[in-house]
């Protein structure tokens, strides 16, 4: 049997975050011992159903082979937990947020559960009174759904997911609730719900009225009585410009997806998972997994076998993983099992396409796309039908409406999920996203650079004999052909990148996988810093059009104090003037040279701005050294330098006369600005930082695509 063949970056990654380690935090497995690990706990599943020990056997080989040869992952909790003590598997979940005090704190409470055993949650806040409505118990009235959104945010920050994946929650708003304009503007501060992305759910009733120029209605969820008349433009108009403005909110069409809700008795669909493609009950959960679409191209074409006993595999893995699964809670459970929901997707295929020679904005790529998706679809259904004949259908499939007089073993079959982390360990593109940048170079030790470049691409410019040092230090620069002299056209054209794309092409795409999938699609539709509000509108309106179930949008380095986007080495950084008035504190700190007296001043937004510092009875040299750092502190500040990136560099620089200072030791006077810095920010330096363009695992470059932002060189994602 051929090895496990990985990628430097690939064991980089796995070491990071998915190897198992022992209680002194040291890695006690080798990727191959993960991925047995993995293929023999979901095969022990055929248990249940009767299989032989022999047979378990023959399955765990089948399916450490399926993941071996990167044909097919499943979602990172699977990788990291099956067959271990915690066991739990799902990657997403949505919650229930009652109106009422003890429904509201349960759901807090599930979470913190769910966030601890590495999964990510859903919410509707829809249910909740609006802000300023009677609370009968008490007489009092309501603060209204988004400051009950903070407590959710702060349970967040103090739950570290499973120990290796971080908390991230979706927040989601009915467009006909009162409070939905303090919803949509609640991200305006980027310090506010860092552990939240943010979604309106628009209705049908909405965007006929906003089409036809009609009123429309917001509704008390309480007395379900209307209480105001607005018009939806006005609404749809702040939309817009909060997501040209900084990428949030997005929107998903709510009717469009109940429409496609297997199972409407049981209840209608309220939430998705974090980054949007997964549409689920209350209380549901639903494990994901993608096939490598890079590994199905043989000699020039698809080897739609492969393809077929891939999914087949894969179906069989995912529907054994509901029973593997160890949940979090009982009702998690029972819900889960009731629909047996899976959601099989893709990887890999930007990488698909420049191996078949087709650019990823041409016709023949959308009727690639849906002939692709189309195929998974069927293949999927068949082996979730054979598994209904030999285990049954999904419990509550007598309840379904969407698959009549068709057996299934699963509700829904097919998603497509972000797969950040999954696609570096396979070594492909991600889910169906283009190219972002074709080169990049990231950190593999403290002061070591390495350059990674597009491997098809590289292994075409070396047949071509066009590969250079200059071309290398040209991409990394650009990361795009585009306006590198003596690169042919055709190459430009096949090796596009999601910069060069226009935005309807990005949608189309997303509408072109969405007909072949039972639950949603994560992708983002990516706009160049020049986009205007006006474009993201055009956008929203042709994502409804062509039946997609929701839309992401990112224009590049719209979010306030990005600095590390794709053109960076293209700009000059012009630092933000000063306002005549400013806000701020002034905290003492002891030092080796005597108490420093630091003033840290935000600007309107809430950011931090500036930074004076003093130092008491010191000398020349120290009040000077003191002073350089302040400014040089604030000139990256009002530059856009993210606040955490300058606490990395100045945290822990000693001097020859460190102190003690309320049971810590401060090291330098660099040392106390930083951690004044960091008692300033609280505890959400790391997702502050990883807001604004940085990763804050490696400090690579930060990208938004399949509706989060990733990291291309270590696979951090913000929504895990």
């Amino acid at each position: 049997m051929q090895e496990l063949c990985l990628s430097t970056n690939a064991i980089e990654v796995l070491k990071r975050r998915y190897l198992r380690r022992n209680e002194d935090g040291e890695i006690v497995e080798t990727p191959e011992e993960m991925l047995r690990r993995v293929a023999r706990a979901i095969a022990e599943v055929d248990a249940n159903y009767g299989a032989r020990p022999s047979e378990i056997d023959a399955l765990s080989e089948e399916f450490y082979r399926l993941m071996k040869d990167l044909l097919f992952l499943p979602n990172s909790p699977t990788l990291m937990n099956a067959g271990t003590e915690l066991g739990q598997l799902s990657a997403c979940f949505v919650l229930p947020v009652e109106d009422s005090m003890e429904g509201i704190f349960d759901a807090v409470k599930y979470a913190a559960l769910i966030h601890k055993s590495g999964g990510g949650t859903g919410f509707s806040f829809s249910r909740l009174r609006p802000k300023g409505d009677v609370v009968g118990s008490t007489r009092g009235v309501s603060s209204g759904p988004v400051s009950f959104m903070e407590v959710f945010d702060s349970a967040t920050e103090a739950v570290k997911q499973g120990g290796r994946r971080r908390g991230a929650n979706m927040g989601l708003l009915r467009v006909d609730h009162p409070d939905i304009v303090e919803f949509i503007t609640c991200k305006d501060n980027i310090n506010r719900f860092t552990n939240f992305n943010i979604s309106v759910g628009l209705t049908e009733e909405f965007m006929r009225a906003l089409q036809e120029g009609q009123e429309f209605s917001l509704i008390n969820p309480r007395t379900k009585k209307a209480v105001k008349c607005v018009a939806p433009g006005e609404i749809f108009d702040l939309i817009v410009h909060q997501a040209w403005k900084n990428g949030e909110p997005g929107i998903v069409f709510l009717d469009r997806i109940n429409a496609g809700n297997p199972t409407p008795a049981l209840g209608e669909i309220e939430a998705t998972n974090p980054c949007g493609e997964q549409p689920l009950l209350p209380f549901e959960s639903c494990n994901l997994g993608s096939v490598n679409l890079a590994r199905m191209v043989k000699a020039g074409e698809i080897d739609w076998q492969l393809l077929a006993d891939t999914v087949k595999n894969a179906v069989h893995f995912l529907d054994n993983v509901v029973d593997a699964n160890r949940y979090p809670l009982p009702v998690i459970a029972e819900k889960t099992k009731g629909n047996r929901k899976i959601g099989l997707g893709v990887m890999g295929w930007a990488d698909m396409l420049v191996q078949l020679g087709i650019p990823y904005n041409a016709p023949a790529a959308l009727t690639l796309a849906e002939k692709l998706m189309s195929f998974i679809w069927e293949e999927g259904k068949k082996t979730s039908c054979n598994l209904a004949r030999t285990r049954g259908v999904f419990p509550n499939y007598e309840q379904s409406i969407y698959y009549p007089n068709l057996p299934l073993r699963n509700a829904t079959i097919t998603t497509i999920a972000p797969t950040g982390s999954l696609s570096i360990i396979a070594g492909c593109s991600s889910g169906i996203e283009p190219y972002f940048a074709l080169a990049f170079e990231r950190n593999i030790l403290e002061g070591t650079r390495l350059k990674e470049i597009n491997p098809y691409l590289r292994q075409e410019l070396e047949r071509r004999r066009l590969g250079s040092d200059s071309l290398e230090a040209e991409l990394i620069a650009r990361g795009k052909l585009a306006d590198i002299p003596g690169i042919p056209d055709d190459l430009k054209k096949l090796y596009v990148t999601a910069l060069e794309l226009t935005p309807e092409e990005h949608i189309r795409m997303q509408a072109a996988f969405q007909r072949y999938v039972n639950n949603a699609v994560s992708k983002t539709v990516n706009f160049p810093a020049s986009a205007t509000e006006e474009d993201v509108r055009r956008v929203f309106l042709f994502a409804y059009e062509l039946g997609c179930k929701g839309v992401t949008v990112y224009r590049d380095g719209s979010r306030s104090g990005q600095v590390l986007s794709l053109h960076a080495t293209e700009k000059m950084v012009v630092p933000r003037g000063r306002p005549q008035t400013l806000t701020g504190v002034t905290r003492k700190i002891a030092t080796g040279c005597g108490n420093l007296y630091v003033t840290i001043n935000r600007d309107e937004n809430g950011n931090l701005f500036e930074v004076f510092t003093n130092i008491g009875k010191a000398g020349v040299c120290a009040q000077a050294q003191a002073q350089a750092i302040g400014r040089l502190v604030s000139l990256a500040l009002r530059s856009g330098v993210s606040p955490g990136q300058i606490i990395k560099q100045l945290k822990g620089l000693s001097c020859q006369a460190p102190v003690w200072s309320k049971n810590e030791k401060i090291t330098s006077c660099a040392d106390a600005i930083a951690r004044t810095l960091e008692q300033e920010l609280g505890e959400k330096v790391a997702d502050e930082r990883s807001l604004e363009g940085a990763c804050p695992d490696c400090g690579g470059r930060l990208e938004f695509q399949e509706g989060c932002l990733v990291c291309v060189a270590c696979g951090f994602s913000k929504c895990a």
